[in-house]
């Protein structure tokens, strides 16, 4: 933010200010128990408004308010909609319907594309979209944050692991609820057990789909290049379209898991912003990438 350079010098002059306050309010008491008083309120201010300046455990516990703050934002998220927010809910069920239309003829496409896709495409995807590989991602990303302090590192992964949250709780219980037949099953597109405990009927919506493109979607809104946020989407993308190849998945499951992928991550991005959780120089943290060729060698290096 381009007032984050000032923040330091706006918390020096209120403290300054509360400090003359509190010694022409209290000027009888003892001068030790002033500057402890000072001292706290010093701690407090530090605590609260800035946390680039906290000790890693301060800063564990102040991401950890973060990502719960959050995951309880998405939740709490609709009851705060407005004309606009409840006009895009709607086209969002439109648009579902209408792709629920051709669930089946959709199928029929993707599954005869399988025998042509190379099995490592099939099983990177499949793996990027299990809980235990993305959760080893984006907590590796904070991790990386908090050992070297890089606030905007820790943000994305706050970022990512509150998104992967919610929108894993979401669809762990919409799938129960919904007890959708996958497609693989035979049963067609209209088949619902509610309440079902039997893989078989997990198919609505789909948890790759929401946690590779979650994953991807947050990842990519750390960068401003449009051919870079376009490469990040294919990724997360291969995840989603591995589930219809292998049948495991209607298309309205996968698009649906997009969208709200989508709707999530903006939602807790936005919540991030607007409470001033994170406030830091983007110039800073920002980080150059380069292009090396060499003998026999190709590759994309970061500097930051």
């Amino acid at each position: 933010m381009k007032h984050s350079s000032l923040l330091p010098i706006f918390l020096l002059l209120f403290l300054f200010s509360v400090s003359i306050h509190s010694q022409e309010k209290s000027g009888d008491q003892p001068e030790k128990k002033l500057e402890e008083q000072q001292s706290e309120s010093t701690t407090e201010e530090k605590t609260e408004k800035s946390p680039q300046e906290m000790t890693r455990w301060q800063m564990l516990k102040y991401d950890g308010v973060s990502a719960f703050g959050g995951v309880t934002n998405a939740y709490t998220q609709p009851f705060r909609w407005k004309g606009k927010d409840w006009a895009t809910f709607g086209g969002i069920l439109a648009g579902t319907a209408l792709v629920y239309l051709i669930d089946e003829p959709a199928n029929d496409f993707f599954t005869d594309q399988e025998d042509d896709i190379p099995s490592f495409v099939k099983e990177t995807g499949f793996r990027f979209g299990k809980p235990l590989v993305n959760y080893g991602l984006t907590t590796g990303i904070y991790a990386f944050g908090l050992i070297t302090k890089n606030e905007k590192v820790r943000k994305t992964g706050v970022l990512l692991i509150a998104s992967a949250t919610a929108g894993g709780i979401i669809q762990t219980v919409s799938k129960t609820l919904a007890g959708r037949a996958r497609p693989y099953t035979g049963k067609g597109k209209d088949s619902f057990k509610f309440y079902a405990s039997e893989a078989d009927y997990h198919s609505f919506p789909s948890g790759h789909a929401i946690l590779s493109f979650t994953t991807a979607y947050a990842i990519s809104k750390q960068f401003d290049n449009p051919y870079v946020k376009g490469g990040i989407y294919a990724l997360g993308l291969v995840s989603p379209i591995s589930r219809l190849w292998s049948g495991a998945h209607w298309l309205t499951d996968v698009t649906l898991g997009i969208v709200l992928s989508v709707v999530i991550v903006d939602g807790i991005d936005n919540y991030l912003n607007k409470k001033e959780r994170y406030v830091y120089d983007s110039k800073k943290f920002k980080i150059k990438w380069d292009l090396k060729l060499g003998a026999g060698q190709l590759g994309v290096v970061g500097t930051f």
